[in-house]
């Protein structure tokens, strides 16, 4: 089941579970949409894998399967490193 990070991990914008601009990469780490895009091009800066929209979880079902309340935040780093 997907953690649902409640955060960017670049610029630390939250990212409920029900945010439409959230995007993961299969490992899970979690962007915004602008950092996905702009910033890394579409590319996982952590795997290198592609980042693509993180579904929604149904509210109904949040209540037994929660959202992560973990953030998690790295420094900002640029794709070509």
């Amino acid at each position: 089941m997907l953690a649902l990070r409640p955060n960017c991990e670049c610029c630390d914008q939250d990212l409920p579970a029900h945010a439409p601009d959230a995007r993961i990469c299969s490992f899970e780490c979690t962007f915004c949409a602008r950092c996905a895009d702009e910033v890394f091009a579409g590319s996982c800066p952590n795997c290198g894998g592609e980042l693509v929209r993180r579904p929604i979880r149904p509210a109904a079902k949040l209540a037994t399967a929660p959202a992560s309340t973990q953030r998690v935040h790295r420094a900002p780093r640029r794709h070509e490193e």
